[in-house]
């Protein structure tokens, strides 16, 4: 899957929306791979170009669409959903049980990472990802959801 960040009151809804103009500039591209040729494995490559340089982007998927809203995709994906919401027990919010990455960028706004999962997601619940504000230093704790991505309808 392949698109442009736009507003999320595009005249088309869009495949990737910008909640944060100045971290995802409409108009910056990104690129998700989700691999799932490998049997009870899942990897996801994410690429992006003309976003804010030299920043890292905590990414995550996310079990709703994305939309208008920031929060309207949902919480976390989990393999093993958490009854609790929202999740923090250890024993769920984990790198184990959720798809995590962290896309770091070049001073240029470009940066591609990836990350593989021993699981594959339940079709129809893992339909979007988001990418978190982040820090420029990268530290992992902003909760801030700066884009969004549509990976199903």
């Amino acid at each position: 899957m392949e698109a442009d960040f736009d507003p999320a009151t595009a005249f088309v809804p869009p495949t990737a929306i910008s909640h944060a103009p100045d971290l995802v500039p409409y108009g910056s591209h990104v690129r998700v791979v989700v691999d799932r040729s490998f049997p009870g494995r899942t990897v996801l490559t994410v690429t992006v170009a003309g976003v804010a340089a030299d920043h890292a982007f905590p990414a995550h998927l996310h079990t709703g669409p994305c939309g208008a809203d920031p929060t309207a995709s949902g919480p976390h994906y989990q393999d093993a959903v958490d009854p609790v919401r929202p999740s923090t027990d250890p024993a769920y919010a984990n790198d184990r049980n959720e798809l995590r990455l962290t896309l770091r960028t070049d001073s240029r706004g470009g940066g591609t990472a990836a990350t593989a999962v021993a699981w594959q997601p339940r079709p129809g619940e893992a339909r979007s990802l988001v990418l978190h504000a982040g820090t420029p230093a990268g530290r992992h704790g902003a909760a801030d959801r700066a884009a969004c991505v549509k990976l199903q309808p």
